[in-house]
C-alpha cells in the first residue's frame, strides 16, 4: 500500500509531465497556431509562444532557466503604459500595439532583460530577430520604450536605446515615422548613427563614421543584424541611397 507521502510525490510528478507535454505541443504543432498563423497563447500565461517558426528555448515572462538563455513575453499594452509615446491621431490604435520582452546581451557581456512595443503583426518576428541577435551575442547598451525618455527621439539616440514603436514625425519631416505604426526598430543609435550630408545623429556617432573599422554593437552590411531582421524581410536603412540611417530597421523598408 503507497503511503500519503509517495502518492503526493507520484500526483506532483504526473502533473508536471503532463505541462511539459502541453508545452512541447504548443511549441511544435503549426495546428496550435492563430489564424495569423505565427503564435499560440500558452493557457493561463498571458503570453504569446511562437509555433510556426523555430522554436524558442524558453516561455516567459523572464523565467530564466540558465544565465545565458533566451527568454521572451508578448503582452497587449495599455495606454497609460504608453504614456507620451502615444496620443490621439496616431496612425495605430493601442489595440494593435504588443509590449515585447527580450533577453539580450549587454557591452559588459552580461544578459539583461529589455522591452519593446511593436505592431501586433510583427511581434512575433520581433522575437525570432532578438533570438537570433542574442544567439550571435550581439551587444546592445540598453532596450527600452519610448516613453522611457519622453518619447523624445534626440534622448532616445543620446541615450543609445534600442526602441521601437514612438508615435512621433519621420526625422526631417511632418510625416509619420515608421516608428508610429510599430513596425519599425532602432539598434544601438551611437554606434549606428543617422547620417545626412553633414548631419550626423545623434553627436556621438561621429565616431562611427568610418563604417570599415567595425566595433562592437556596429551593424554592417551583410553582418548578424541584418541578417537577421532580412529572415522576417525587415529593411535596413544602411541600404537607403540619399542618406543612411544605421540604426535604422523597418518592415515596409522604409
Amino acid at each position: 500500500m503507497l503511503t500519503p507521502a509517495w502518492t503526493t510525490c507520484s500526483r506532483l510528478f504526473a502533473a508536471g509531465t503532463a505541462a511539459l507535454a502541453v508545452t512541447a505541443a504548443l511549441l511544435a504543432s503549426p495546428a496550435a497556431a492563430t489564424s495569423g498563423g505565427t503564435a499560440a497563447a500558452a493557457s493561463g500565461s498571458g503570453v504569446s509562444v511562437s509555433a510556426s517558426r523555430a522554436p524558442v528555448e524558453a516561455v516567459g515572462p523572464f523565467r530564466r532557466t540558465a544565465r545565458s538563455a533566451y527568454v521572451w513575453s508578448i503582452r497587449p499594452v495599455t495606454a497609460a503604459r504608453l504614456g507620451v509615446s502615444h496620443r490621439a491621431g496616431c496612425p495605430v490604435a493601442v489595440g494593435d500595439l504588443r509590449l515585447v520582452g527580450v533577453t539580450s546581451w549587454g557591452f559588459d557581456g552580461r544578459t539583461r532583460r529589455g522591452e519593446l512595443v511593436v505592431h501586433r503583426d510583427v511581434a512575433t518576428d520581433v522575437v525570432q530577430i532578438f533570438r537570433q541577435l542574442h544567439a550571435a551575442r550581439f551587444p546592445l547598451s540598453r532596450v527600452v520604450t519610448a516613453e522611457q525618455y519622453g518619447a523624445d527621439d534626440d534622448r532616445l539616440m543620446a541615450a543609445n536605446a534600442t526602441s521601437a514603436y514612438n508615435c512621433r514625425a519621420v526625422t526631417g519631416g511632418t510625416g509619420f515615422s515608421e516608428h508610429a505604426s510599430g513596425r519599425a526598430i532602432d539598434v544601438n543609435p551611437v554606434q549606428n548613427p543617422y547620417v545626412r550630408d553633414s548631419t550626423v545623429e545623434p553627436t556621438a556617432g561621429r565616431a562611427y563614421l568610418d563604417r570599415g573599422a567595425v566595433r562592437p554593437g556596429m551593424v554592417v552590411a551583410g553582418d548578424a543584424v541584418v541578417r537577421a531582421f532580412a529572415l522576417v524581410s525587415w529593411g535596413w536603412g544602411g541600404d537607403f541611397r540619399t542618406l543612411k540611417d544605421y540604426q535604422h530597421f523597418s518592415r515596409s523598408g522604409r
